[in-house]
Formats: C-alpha cells, sequence, structure tokens
C-alpha cells in the first residue's frame, strides 16, 4: 500500500515539474482549497453570530484565562488545550464579538492547512470537495467559532492521517514528520482521550509495519500535548487512575452504550441530548447521515479497485475508531462528538463523488452528474435550515444567562460575588461572579463555605420556582425570575 502512495507522490511532483510556476496543479489547488476554507469563515461569520453569548462549556474554558471573571471548576474530563487556544483575545478583552472572530479565522486556516497535507494524494478537486462537504456541516460551522475542543480535534486528526502516509511513503519528507508530531499534540492538548482513539490505526499500523520512527514520533506528539492533563492529574486529582475514573462517572460511567439512535436525535440540532428521549427528527435532517456510511463503501471500493488502498482506507478506519466511543460508550450525544469523524470521512466520500460523475458511460454521465448536483444541493439547504434554528434557539439560551446576569448587578450582587445553583457558571461567567456547587459533576464547595462567603460578599443561589432555597440562602431576600426563583444576599445592604 504505501509503494502505491509513494508513486502518486513522486508523480505528482514529476507533473508539477514539467509546467511552468504560472500553470502548475499546485498552485490551482492552493486557490481552490483557500477559497474553500475563505468561504468557511465567512460563513461562520454570517451565519453563527459572532455576538452570540458563550455557552456553558465555553464559559469554563475561557474562564481560566479571562480576567472578566474567575476561573470555573474545571472538572477532570476537561483539558486545557482550549483555553491555551483563546488565551491571545480573551486574557486581555472581554468582546465575545471579538473571539468569536479570531475563532472563525483560526478555523478556516487550520481547515486550509489540514486539507493542503493530503496534497498528491487525491486529486485537487477531491480534496476541494471533500474541505466543502465537511464545513458546510451544520455541526462544523457552528462549533469552527465556539471555544470548544471538537473541532480541533477533527482538524488534527485530518492532518495526522494525512502526515503519516506521506511520511510512510517518503522517509526523506520532514515536514510531514513534523506534521505527523504537531497535529498528534493539537488532539491531545484538545482531547487526550479522543486523540488516542482517533489515532489507533496509527498506531496499529505502524506497530505492524514496525516502522518504529514513525511509531517514536506519533507517541512523541501525543505525550506532548497530553502531559499537562497527566501533571495536572496527579496535582489536583488524586492521581491518573483517579482522574480517568471521575471523568468515566461525569459521563455517566464508560462502558456499553448504544448511542447511535442517540445521535439520530441530535441531528436536528440538538447541541447536547442528555437525557436524550423525544422522537427521532424527520428523514429529511437524517437522510444524509445513512448515505454517509454507503458513499464511504463506495470510495474505498473505487480505491481497492484503482490499487490504493491505504489513502482512504486509513482515513475510514481512523474515523471508525474516533467514532467508536461515541456511538458506543456513553449513554448521551452531542453531535460536535462525531466531527472528527466527519472530517475523516469527508476525503473518501468526496472521492466517491468524484467516481461517480467520471464513470466512462456517456449515458450514465449526466444522470449521475444531475443526482448528485441535486442531492448536494438537498444537503445544503438542510443544513442551513439546521444551523438556522439551533443559532436562534442557542442565542436565545445564552441571552437568558445575559438578562439574569443584568438583574444579579441591578440588585446588587457585583464582583466579587458567588454564584450557586441552576445555571451557576455559565451565568457566574455572564456577572463576573465565581460560581460554587456542593454537589454534582461541578462540587467545589461546602454550604458552610458558601454562607461563610455571603457574609463577607455579594452571594446569590438560583433554584427551580416552587424549590425551597439551599441551606445557606433561607433566610437571604428572594424574587421570581422567569421559571426561577433567585435568593440573594448583599452584605451591608441590609438583607
Amino acid at each position: 500500500m504505501s509503494g502505491s502512495v509513494h508513486t502518486t507522490l513522486v508523480a505528482a511532483r514529476r507533473e508539477r515539474s514539467r509546467r511552468p510556476s504560472a500553470e502548475r496543479p499546485e498552485v490551482r489547488a492552493r486557490v481552490a482549497l483557500a477559497a474553500v476554507a475563505l468561504a468557511f469563515t465567512l460563513a461562520q461569520l454570517l451565519l453563527v453570530r459572532p455576538g452570540m453569548g458563550l455557552g456553558w462549556d465555553e464559559s469554563v474554558y475561557v474562564s481560566q484565562v479571562s480576567g472578566h471573571a474567575p476561573a470555573a471548576f474545571f472538572s477532570a474530563p476537561r483539558a486545557r488545550g482550549v483555553p491555551l487556544l483563546v488565551a491571545p483575545i480573551a486574557s486581555w478583552s472581554s468582546s465575545t464579538v471579538l473571539l468569536r472572530i479570531y475563532l472563525a479565522v483560526l478555523s478556516g486556516l487550520a481547515l486550509y492547512l489540514a486539507l493542503r497535507a493530503w496534497r498528491g494524494l487525491f486529486p485537487a478537486r477531491v480534496l476541494t470537495l471533500a474541505g466543502a462537504l465537511f464545513a458546510s456541516l451544520w455541526v462544523t460551522l457552528f462549533y469552527g467559532p465556539q471555544a470548544m475542543p471538537n473541532y480541533w480535534v477533527a482538524i488534527g486528526a485530518l492532518t495526522a492521517v494525512a502526515c503519516f502516509l506521506r511520511a510512510r511513503a517518503d522517509r526523506s519528507d520532514r515536514a510531514a514528520l513534523w506534521g505527523l508530531a504537531a497535529s498528534a499534540a493539537l488532539m491531545a492538548w484538545m482531547r487526550p482521550m479522543d486523540a488516542v482513539w482517533a489515532v489507533l490505526p496509527l498506531l496499529a499500523l505502524a506497530v505492524a509495519r514496525r516502522t518504529g520512527r514513525l511509531l517514536l514520533v506519533l507517541l512523541a506528539g501525543l505525550t506532548a500535548g497530553a502531559v499537562e492533563w497527566v501533571i495536572e492529574a496527579y496535582v489536583s486529582f488524586g492521581g491518573l487512575a483517579r482522574r480517568l475514573s471521575d471523568a468515566s462517572a461525569i459521563q455517566g460511567g464508560l462502558g456499553f452504550h448504544g448511542a447511535v439512535v442517540d445521535q439520530l436525535r441530535s441531528l436536528g440540532g440538538r447541541t447536547l441530548c442528555r437525557p436524550c428521549t423525544g422522537p427521532l427528527p424527520g428523514p429529511a435532517l437524517t437522510a444524509w447521515w445513512y448515505v454517509l456510511p454507503v458513499l464511504a463503501a463506495l470510495g474505498l471500493a473505487v480505491a481497492v479497485r484503482a490499487g490504493r488502498t491505504a489513502p482512504t482506507g486509513l482515513p475510514l478506519a481512523c474515523a471508525a475508531t474516533a467514532a467508536f466511543p461515541y456511538l458506543f460508550m456513553i449513554g448521551y450525544a452531542a453531535p460536535r462528538f462525531l466531527l472528527p469523524a466527519y472530517a475523516l470521512l469527508a476525503i473518501p466520500v468526496a472521492d466517491a463523488f468524484r467516481h461517480l460523475v467520471s464513470v466512462p458511460s456517456r449515458t450514465w454521465r449526466p444522470v449521475a452528474a444531475t443526482l448528485v448536483a441535486l442531492g448536494l444541493g438537498a444537503h445544503l439547504a438542510v443544513q442551513l435550515a439546521v444551523l438556522t434554528h439551533t443559532v436562534h434557539v442557542t442565542d436565545a439560551a445564552h441571552r437568558t444567562w445575559s438578562r439574569t446576569a443584568a438583574t444579579l448587578h441591578r440588585i446588587g450582587v457585583r464582583p466579587p460575588c458567588l454564584l450557586t445553583g441552576h445555571d451557576a457558571i455559565p451565568v457566574a461567567f455572564y456577572a463576573g461572579c465565581s460560581s460554587a456547587a456542593t454537589s454534582g459533576h461541578n462540587a467545589n464547595a461546602t454550604a458552610a463555605g458558601i454562607a461563610r462567603t455571603a457574609r463577607r460578599n455579594p452571594a446569590a443561589a438560583m433554584v427551580p420556582a416552587g424549590s425551597g432555597p439551599p441551606g445557606a440562602a433561607r433566610h437571604w431576600p428572594s424574587l421570581p425570575l422567569g421559571g426561577l426563583r433567585l435568593y440573594y444576599a448583599v452584605p451591608g445592604a441590609g438583607s
């Protein structure tokens, strides 16, 4: 298989060397890929509102480096990659608009570099279509400008597979080795366990083919990205085994869970499906999910017949291992979990489309081209509809948190302050307060500790309407707040 990859790369280089620089396919490929990346960035800015407030998880990540609010509790599964990613903006500015523009531009640049890593392995038109397919998914557009790790794991996985193939085919390709190490580090930097799942086929192939250099580079990259997470496990979580155990508990206990149907339920725009109940979205919203593995299988069949199995088979294998834990090992779903699999599947799917529209039959070719064009058009319409709905619902929820923060400020709960109870973490970030919980996955305080803090600083607790106040807040004044009741204490204000 590596021989076929090497032959493809050498042929591509020879072809480039025979043409004048102005007509080189390499130049046209760069322009096409840059156009896809630019369109992806612009689509994020136009369709996913830059002013959309930060989500729950985003507020946790951004608070670690922000001067706007104290750092929220950082639970066991999280890694420090996202805080470091947003630090160039969040460390000095509290502007969500500026942060989202920065992330949109960065995600577009990252997509371009990831697709460029595949040059010579597939024709430029396949890579351009693959980039467009991945970039046009509503989940890709929605999470590209967000302070979340999954898109970056996807970019790392897409780059790592390409660099692995290139380095395996050409031992003198140092750029591919550096790219493999960097992309593995990026994935582990963002989510260490996801990184391991995504590169399992690469590790297995390196061991089976005794390519020790690739194995060492891959392991070095994973280690460089995960070392901080491992050190933090011993410093703050009682050891690596304890952190892994806590992370498993937060995710509902890792084991066999059939989450395939849960992922289907989330395709209609449910950013977190936990618990994942309710009817499935209509066939129009889920049809692409059923077509995806069929097209991937077709892409593999085309590659096998053409004698270039590795460039297609390896991303398919990595997509399968990256998706496996989120389809079969957790009891809930979020569409962003499968972003690495979607990125890797885009390459063989795009190759399958190329095959469908370039068959020798003159009779079938225009029919196939028409069907593919209609199918892609319908697919884009569905993705846009889901994206528009998801952005609207999410923005409305974030505006509710913003209004709650404004209410807290109006009644005197201002920094330095403490917030506990329902949605305490995101609302606390919006208000510039610390957040505290006495139970659950984010427990970081005691009732006595909250009561002591409330005697010195403003504090508030939010509970569902009709529920009693927390023990520390039972003598605090209260007011209704939507479907909640807000209890608050402002020292020195007669409360």
